[in-house]
């Protein structure tokens, strides 16, 4: 069974995503070469090209999106006029693709020429080197994790993310529209994205831009979530915690193990998520089973199995029955 319409170790972005996911967060603006804004990062870090500024290219990060702060612009501002575009044109020729200036630096018509004949693209920011180079991490890290889109809906119940999962016509939308009403909040509806967190090794869900806050229920239509329930009703995006595989009562026949004993999980991503298989049948109450299993999750991962603690029970009973007799 293939997971995801989309899998794979890292996702490629663009100059221009970079700038429309980033912009507002970094203060950034395209201060020359907006032609190129269709070429891929290749990196996604930063560097700071102090030592090809001086002349000296050997290892030089050219991959990288190339930070000019305070400490490279004193430097260059010493250099003749003519010298300076000298530098600058040097990385454009040694094949890097875009420049940030930060601190609010004015970009001059010479340096935008430069950067225009490469094929190069000038980026601008108000903010300090330090606060960008700091802030600009994490866009990046978003922008180029690995992600995946699965079909599913997903909700954070009892403050965790669980995406349900199933054939058409399972309930998988009405479940989720039952537990909004218990005070729950849609992430996703029918089509889940999930992007990886490299750091902590987790998942985390939310809508397609496109679909986001909206639900589509049989027989009444497509539905705009926070305008019926409140904007407490949904949720951007959701650490994902469990996944519960809805499955006719007739596909699980012999197959659950009706203790719960049985520990199973989903790889995605590369990451494994607990995952549950509730039997569908007419007239079971499915959003209470999502709500109950949400929380015997919740207890499982405070360590606290109650499969275990009955198992020690009726030990404990047989033993002392034994010594009775």
């Amino acid at each position: 069974m293939t997971d995801a319409v989309r899998d794979q170790d890292a996702t490629p972005f663009t100059l221009r995503q970079f700038v429309e996911d980033g912009g507002e967060r970094l203060r950034m603006t395209v201060a020359a070469g907006g032609r190129g804004l269709e070429r891929e990062v290749l990196e996604p870090m930063t560097n700071r090209p102090g030592l090809a500024l001086t002349g000296y290219y050997g290892d030089f990060a050219w991959r990288r999106l190339q930070l000019i702060g305070q400490a490279e612009q004193g430097y260059l501002n010493s250099l003749p006029p003519a010298v300076q575009l000298e530098r600058l044109k040097a990385l454009f020729d040694r094949q890097a693709y875009c420049l940030i200036y930060t601190c609010g630096t004015d970009i001059s018509p010479d340096v935008a020429a430069i950067a225009e004949a490469a094929g190069a693209v000038i980026l601008k920011t108000e903010l300090l080197t330090r606060v960008f180079s700091h802030q600009c991490t994490f866009v990046l890290e978003r922008l180029g994790a690995p992600k995946a889109r699965l079909y599913g809906t997903t909700v954070e119940v009892a403050g965790l993310g669980v995406m349900l999962e199933g054939a058409p016509g399972l309930g998988k939308s009405e479940t989720a529209l039952g537990l909004i009403k218990r005070g729950n909040a849609l992430v996703a509806d029918d089509f889940t994205c999930l992007r990886k967190d490299m750091a902590t090794n987790t998942l985390f869900a939310s809508a397609a831009e496109a679909t986001r806050n909206h639900m589509e229920i049989r027989g009444i239509g497509i539905i705009h979530v926070p305008s019926i329930f409140g904007v407490t009703a949904v949720c951007p995006e959701k650490r994902l915690d469990l996944v519960i595989t809805f499955k006719s009562m007739k596909e699980t026949e012999g197959e659950l193990d009706r203790t719960g004993q049985d520990r199973m999980t989903r790889t995605i991503l590369g990451v494994e998520i607990p995952q549950l298989i509730i039997p569908v049948a007419a007239g079971r109450d499915l959003v209470n089973l999502v709500e109950t299993a949400a929380q015997q999750y919740k207890l499982l991962a405070a360590g606290y199995d109650a499969v275990a603690e009955l198992d020690a029970r009726l030990r404990a009973r047989a033993v002392a029955q034994s010594k009775l007799k």
